[in-house]
């Protein structure tokens, strides 16, 4: 732990009401001084906890993670056994992450370092300005490029492309994507294409077109299977396009489009036919899913029948479903519901008015587990994990947006967590706090703990007995706890 740490853990030590000090002597693993000073164990996990200044501090040691926090300035977490640590400041402004010799630095997503160990086993560097510039350096000098747009560049495996390389963009510029390979001058105007069977051009929005032809490839079983062609063209962009999709195969299809008076693709698997596209008209029949499907205004009214079923009359009624999925809404969003089946997957989700109310229910089918999490915005939020754990805090004004997001967890909750409740379903203990601890309440199966006003008054009862303190001073004796008949 940093000098730092030390330095202001010691001072919050010395701020706490010298009546508190009391405490230390009756429990030395423990410390209650309500939202100056608290130092605890964990309730659903192995470890201590140390909280100060109310919100604005705290450190914790749960199961070899140690952490430590000034909110919602910065956080600090480290794992030693498998070397991984990360911290952010003022976060999503800064945050750094780093896993072995992998790393990665990143302000406000914009300039971001990271480097490392690849799979090659190079060891890469990578600076990037987004969108301005872009660098890697590594041993191995063919992996290496630099970007500096729109002046000049190379990059390899950015932006969704094997490769790039620009002069002066948008004046030039050429990409490459698995084969095909397009040279794109003042882009996205005029582009030239060709790769594996296939040549392209276009001159956007007037006209384009792309033909490839069937090429055979071997797949990971060593067959040799047939790669699909197609003939794509288009002209005024967006009001025409005209193709022929999947030549070669056995399920060619045909496509064409004219906004916004129709559009029809028919295969011998999936024929769809609209009508005044994309908001008219629309005719569905799906072979190969064994559904058809009849649309008006898509996605407002919407009827389909088959291995899927849907009745939607938006924003009134709602209700889809399939073998595994299933959709339903009323007076939307007044009502939403979500449900998956993928065994042993049981996962089921409710919400009333978008996100101000979501129940989330995942059961496992094959040995019960069951977990639930409910977020009632702002006012709290509740979890049980499937070994029966609990965890109820209020208020939560971030944590239903982002309820996978340990950041928000971890940086912002503890400013506004006025109340604080766990449960751990393993060893029976349990925990309350209100206020950032003003009111602190423990129970394990050895002991019961309870601290009030910045522990003025506290209370503590073991398996020998139980001694109240008041400002410090002890009342009533320890008494042998009776033998169980």
């Amino acid at each position: 732990m940093t000098g730092f740490v030390q330095i202001l853990r010691c001072f919050c030590c010395l701020a706490v009401p010298f009546t508190a000090l009391g405490a230390l002597a009756a429990d030395p693993g423990g410390f209650d001084a309500g939202p100056a000073y608290a130092k605890f164990a964990l309730t659903l996990s192995s470890g201590w906890r140390e909280e100060a200044a109310g919100p604005f501090y705290y450190w914790q040691d749960a199961g070899g993670q140690e952490q430590w926090a000034l909110p919602p300035f910065f956080c600090q977490t480290r794992t030693p056994a498998v070397d991984w640590s990360e911290w952010d400041l003022f976060y999503p402004v800064l945050s750094y992450r780093r896993f072995g010799p992998e790393y990665r630095f990143q302000a406000a997503q914009l300039l971001s370092l990271s480097g490392g160990q690849q799979v090659e086993g190079a060891a890469e560097r990578r600076v990037t300005l987004f969108p301005v510039f872009f660098s890697q350096r590594s041993p191995d000098t063919n992996l290496n490029y630099t970007a500096l747009v729109p002046f000049y560049g190379h990059l390899q495996n950015r932006l969704l492309r094997d490769r790039i390389d620009f002069v002066l963009f948008p004046l030039y510029s050429e990409t490459r994507k698995n084969d095909v390979v397009t040279d794109n001058y003042l882009y996205p105007i005029f582009d030239l294409r060709h790769g594996d069977g296939m040549t392209g051009w276009q001159v956007w929005p007037l006209a384009g077109a792309e033909h490839k032809a069937p090429t055979l490839r071997t797949n990971l079983l060593d067959e040799v299977t047939t790669n699909g062609g197609y003939e794509k063209s288009f002209a005024l962009w967006p009001f025409y396009f005209d193709s022929r999709l999947g030549l070669g195969t056995t399920n060619p299809a045909s496509s064409i489009t004219v906004v916004p008076f129709f559009s029809q693709t028919l295969s011998p698997s999936r024929d769809q036919t609209s009508y005044g596209w994309p908001f008219g008209y629309n005719v569905i029949d799906d072979r190969e899913q064994n559904y058809s499907e009849r649309d008006l205004l898509w996605p407002l009214f919407v009827r389909a029948r088959g291995s899927k079923t849907v009745d939607r009359c938006f924003p009134f009624y709602s209700r889809a479903l399939n073998k595994d999925l299933e959709s339903d809404f009323y007076a939307w969003p007044f009502y939403k519901f979500n449900r998956l089946q993928a065994p042993p997957l049981d996962r089921r989700r409710t919400r009333l008015l978008g996100f101000l109310y979501s129940d989330t229910v995942e059961l496992n089918t094959q040995n019960g587990q069951e977990a639930r999490r409910v977020d009632f915005w702002p006012f709290y939020s509740f979890h049980r994990d499937k070994d029966g754990s609990r965890r109820l805090q209020a208020l939560a004004l971030l944590e239903p947006f982002f309820p996978n997001n340990r950041a928000i967890r971890r940086e912002y909750s503890q400013l506004w967590s006025v109340w604080r409740s766990e449960e751990n379903a393993l060893t029976g203990a349990t925990s309350q706090s209100l206020l950032w601890n003003l009111y602190r309440r423990e129970q394990s199966a050895e002991s019961k703990k309870t601290s009030l006003l910045f522990g003025l008054f506290q209370y503590q009862s073991t398996l020998e007995g139980g001694c109240c303190r008041v400002c410090g001073v002890a009342f009533g004796k320890k008494t042998a706890a009776t033998p169980k008949s």
